[in-house]
């Protein structure tokens, strides 16, 4: 004996497979009144379907393709966007490489210019230096504190002078 009915079953998914056939066509109408460029993910978001769906159904995708060839590659690129972007999901690869492309850049720019204020400070020491060995004065270094004597302490000048 039998357990359910397979009949009902199949009859239950070909209802299903024609009503998924039926909103893709009545994207694709609409796709073409509002004048938007015909492909598979805005059939597929106009629809209520999935691309693979889409695909795997030999009758939609010939129409699609055939669609979508006979556009003009201007006019599909130029088309306005859509009043709403609900439903339709970006293409979050193309922001990521966008975004990732300007921090690189971001990161380059910054390191240069960390190395030239390195520079610039580097050669405001050394003429600090200059202008005090010009004076005879010990040069200041900011780590002199309580009981921690400078390592920059000129050796050549006297102990008796005083520190700046």
């Amino acid at each position: 004996m039998a357990r359910g009915n397979v009949e009902n079953l199949r009859k239950a998914a070909q209802a299903k497979h024609a009503a998924a056939i039926k909103r893709a066509e009545t994207g694709l109408r609409g796709l073409l009144k509002s004048g938007e460029p015909v492909n598979f993910e805005g059939v597929a978001a106009a629809g209520g379907v999935s691309k693979d769906f889409l695909y795997r159904t030999p009758d939609l995708r010939e129409r699609i393709q055939t669609l979508r060839s006979r556009q003009s590659p201007v006019s599909a690129r130029t088309a306005p966007a859509p009043a709403s972007d609900e439903g339709r999901v970006p293409d979050t690869s193309s922001i990521i490489r966008t975004l990732t492309c300007k921090l690189t850049e971001e990161r380059a720019r910054s390191r240069q210019r960390i190395t030239e204020l390195e520079t610039a400070l580097a050669a405001a020491h050394g003429q600090i230096l200059i202008l005090q060995r010009q004076q005879g004065t010990r040069p200041w270094t900011p780590w002199t504190g309580p009981g921690i004597m400078g390592s920059c302490v000129d050796d050549t000048l006297s102990p008796s002078q005083p520190l700046i």
